[in-house]
Parts: C-alpha cells; sequence; structure tokens
C-alpha cells in the first residue's frame, strides 16, 4: 500500500523548486524507467502494478494517484538527479576532438525539449548545453518526451556565454538564423556546438554575437506561401541529420 507521504513526495515534484530541493525527479513507463535504470541513475523509490523484484507493488488505483500521465503504464519510480556532470567541450577539448554538442538558448516547452534530447541521442550527440532560462530536464513532462533518452544524453545547464568564451576562437559555433548560409551549401564539420533558440525569439543577440557560421533551413515554396517557421525540435532534427549526413 502506498503511504501518504509517498503520495505527497511524488505530487510536489511536478513542480521545479521541488525537485531541486529534494534532488529527486520522476520517470515513468517501463521504457523510460528501464533505460534509466540502465544507465545507473539510482532510484528513491520504485512501483510497479506487475510484480517485480526491484519494485513495491501497487494496484493500478494507486498508480492513478501518484501518475502524471493520462493512462499510467505500470511503472513509476523516483530518480536521484545526477549532481555532478562532467563538461566534455570545456575540459576534454584537444585537436583530435571530434563532437557534436547542441546547445539551447532559451527553449521553453517541455515537450519540444523532450523531443530535442531524444533527437540528440537518434543522432549520436551526448551533450547538450542549456541556458539557464531553458526548460528543466526533469520535468515530467520532458522525462517523458525523452523515450529513455534522457539515460543516454547529458544536459548540462550553463552560462553560454561563459561557455563560447572559454572555446578557441576556431571552434565552430553554428546557428540557425533567418539571414543564415543555406544549411545543404554551407560547409559543416565534425565538431562544433549547435545552437538553437527560444521558440518565439529564436537565438538571443548575446548569444548571435558568438556565432561563428550562421544557418538557414530554406523552404521550397515558389508560390511565396508557406509556414511561418520550423518547430525548434523540428529544425533541430533537419540540423543534426545534414550534420551526420555529410561528416
Amino acid at each position: 500500500m502506498i503511504s501518504k507521504n509517498h503520495i505527497k513526495l511524488i505530487r510536489s515534484l511536478e513542480l521545479k523548486k521541488n525537485r531541486k530541493r529534494e534532488g529527486l525527479f520522476v520517470a515513468e513507463g517501463p521504457k523510460v524507467v528501464g533505460d534509466l535504470l540502465r544507465a545507473g541513475y539510482q532510484p528513491r523509490i520504485l512501483f510497479s502494478t506487475t510484480e517485480r523484484p526491484d519494485a513495491e507493488l501497487i494496484t493500478e488505483e494507486e498508480l492513478r494517484k501518484i501518475s502524471f500521465l493520462q493512462h499510467p503504464q505500470e511503472v513509476l519510480a523516483v530518480f536521484e538527479i545526477p549532481t555532478h556532470h562532467p563538461s566534455p567541450l570545456t575540459s576534454h577539448l584537444s585537436p583530435l576532438t571530434s563532437q557534436l554538442s547542441l546547445a539551447l538558448d532559451g527553449v521553453q516547452d517541455p515537450g519540444n525539449l523532450g523531443t530535442i534530447i531524444r533527437i540528440a541521442d537518434w543522432f549520436g550527440i551526448t551533450t547538450i548545453y542549456c541556458s539557464l532560462d531553458t526548460a528543466d530536464a526533469y520535468n515530467p513532462k520532458v522525462v517523458q518526451a525523452t523515450m529513455g533518452s534522457l539515460a543516454h544524453v547529458q544536459v548540462i545547464y550553463t552560462d553560454l556565454l561563459e561557455l563560447f568564451k572559454s572555446l578557441p576562437p576556431s571552434y565552430p559555433i553554428y546557428g540557425t538564423l533567418l539571414d543564415g548560409e543555406n544549411i545543404y551549401e554551407h560547409q559543416l564539420t565534425q565538431e562544433g556546438v549547435i545552437v538553437m533558440g527560444n521558440e518565439g525569439n529564436g537565438i538571443s543577440e548575446a548569444v548571435r554575437q558568438h556565432i561563428t557560421d550562421k544557418l538557414l533551413i530554406p523552404d521550397f515554396h515558389t508560390d511565396g506561401l508557406r509556414a511561418e517557421s520550423l518547430n525548434v525540435a523540428i529544425a533541430t532534427a533537419i540540423t543534426c541529420s545534414e550534420f551526420r549526413r555529410r561528416t
């Protein structure tokens, strides 16, 4: 039987301030929870509606009381938020380093962030640097949208301006901008940072000053009738795909 204290704790973790205070986050579903467990994430609490040796058995009614999903998925776990992430871009940077990273400048929508984490995982990008005003990666909606990819991708919150200032002048920082060069014609490298901006305002002016390579995803309409813009997660997928296709 699930205790009132557990219900109270789990429901409180919907809010960022409580996740930060407790150092905990919620994950749901066999796929998401399983990937996090295999990646070494430590569960503080693990509930399941089916018998499994590592979980406390609860009823479907009890699961509904603690789940953040419209349709609860059998397993719910409370994990410890990792307290330390090495920064591969700055601490291991060398002429031999060949890696691609993402930087998110003010991405606000939890669904977009979760999808971008999943996209990064698909394209073998293991590190995402987030501005301090980007949505919280441990928001239940983000965790669910990653479909387990949070277990494979480091999400590091940092001051992007300080991060970019610490890089060698020759290190490429790509940004998707309306005044950029056609991504399908621009030279791309195997290393660098790809910056994606806020859903409504794009890349901030301060971050834009550090962009070394401006990229544009062109539209292919000839009649002038087109969508106003691309969703940031879709734009991220297109950009990452083109980098991987050519490098």
